[in-house]
């Protein structure tokens, strides 16, 4: 079979049926489609100028990287009219205050995570990932067909925001500490850098929480500020130089299975620009969030035998004590938060509806199919 180039494939795709507006992307639920003609969209749109905020330093080049390719893909499939600028965490904002500054119209959009954002809205948890919650193949099917992405809409509109999935780590790991963990008396006191959920979960098995940005934590994991952080995964966490201080790397992260980014755009921005843009926009959050994926999928095996094989890091998982304890009070929780808010309600029932088909399925299927395959390959990790 001829090699077809990725990006001139989809540019090839985005450019196809002359004389066409943008098509596709819709806020309902409906599976994102493709941009029929950037071109018609290049001559007939105006000139838009917006800023763009991160919650992520620029040297992780996935997550940071993805604003900066949602940039370059909007002024590319409009020939250069509708331009995005963007700002790492604390150019314009705080990492955990990027939601705000959409908000109060300083940034037109920010990337950022909505876990990070639950003293204003305990669904938006759910917006990124939740404890035990979903991978993200089942988070994405949520959102687009699952009805999830609905309901996210209408919390955010309290807020005059409108969200677009637009990225996704993949599973990602337990974190870093300074001694191990080896049962949950070990988690009394620790102090811990995990945000949103996790932390609370976190803080009910003994953890002191504290919630930092990225480009926070390795200070404060050298200064002592902090005995144990988790971030992402192999790639991100090798860039930050946490095995540098802390050399017990634990698994899983139970705590974020599949977290969203989400793009999150001002609506009185969004309602000023033509449709043909509004749609665009959604279009390329859709394929910043493939490409995210498989960013992460594809350097963060690589990234890991680094850290073993170079740097000595210890690989080590969760005690069941530990992992049985975190179960049952993330679900605990997860019950009492949703309990007095009709609207967080609505989104957890949807979330939990989706939870109870997904799992039976993807443990009779796809677990099997982990069990009979994965361990035929040597893994020198564990």
């Amino acid at each position: 079979m001829e090699r077809v180039d990725r990006r001139d494939f989809l540019k090839k795709a985005a450019l196809g049926a002359a004389g066409a507006t943008v098509v596709g992307a819709c806020g309902d639920g409906d599976s994102p489609g493709v941009v029929a003609s950037a071109e018609a969209a290049a001559v007939q749109g105006p000139e838009i100028s917006w800023r763009m905020a991160t919650s992520f330093p620029p040297s992780l080049d996935i997550l940071h990287g993805a604003a900066e390719r949602i940039a370059e893909r909007v002024s590319e499939l409009t020939g250069g009219r509708f331009r995005i600028r963007v700002y790492a965490a604390g150019e314009i904002v705080p990492a955990l205050q990027v939601m705000d500054a959409v908000q109060q119209g300083t940034v037109q959009t920010g990337l950022t995570a909505g876990y990070y954002y639950i003293g204003k809205s305990p669904a938006l948890a759910f917006d990124a990932t939740v404890p035990f919650g979903l991978t993200a193949r089942q988070q994405v099917a949520w959102l687009h067909h699952g009805g999830g992405l609905e309901l996210l809409e209408g919390v955010y509109a309290d807020f005059g925001i409108v969200p677009m999935p637009a990225g996704n780590t993949g599973a990602q790991m337990g974190g870093w500490f300074r001694e191990p963990v080896n049962s949950l008396a070990d988690l009394q006191g620790l102090r811990f850098r995990i945000p949103g959920i996790g932390g609370e979960i976190m803080t009910r098995l003994g953890a002191s929480v504290q919630v930092l940005g990225g480009p926070e934590i390795y200070p404060a994991l050298e200064r002592g500020a902090i005995d144990a952080t988790e971030w992402v995964g192999p790639y991100d966490d090798e860039k930050l130089g946490f095995h540098e201080i802390a050399s017990n790397y634990y698994l899983p992260g139970w705590w974020e299975p599949g977290a969203s980014m989400s793009l999150q755009v001002s609506k009185a921005a969004f309602d000023e620009i033509p449709e043909s843009y509004q749609t665009l926009l959604r279009t390329v959050a859709t394929e910043s969030y493939l490409d995210m994926l498989a960013r992460y999928d594809a350097e963060n095996p690589k990234a890991l035998a680094r850290l073993v094989n170079d740097h000595g890091v210890q690989l080590r998982t969760f005690s069941d004590d530990i992992l049985d304890a975190a179960w049952t009070e993330s679900n605990a929780y997860l019950e009492e938060m949703t309990a007095g808010d009709a609207t967080v309600r609505a989104v957890y029932d949807s979330w939990k509806a989706f939870r109870e088909t997904s799992f039976p399925f993807f443990a009779g299927n796809e677990q099997n199919f982990a069990r009979a395959a994965f361990g035929r390959i040597a893994n020198p990790f564990m």
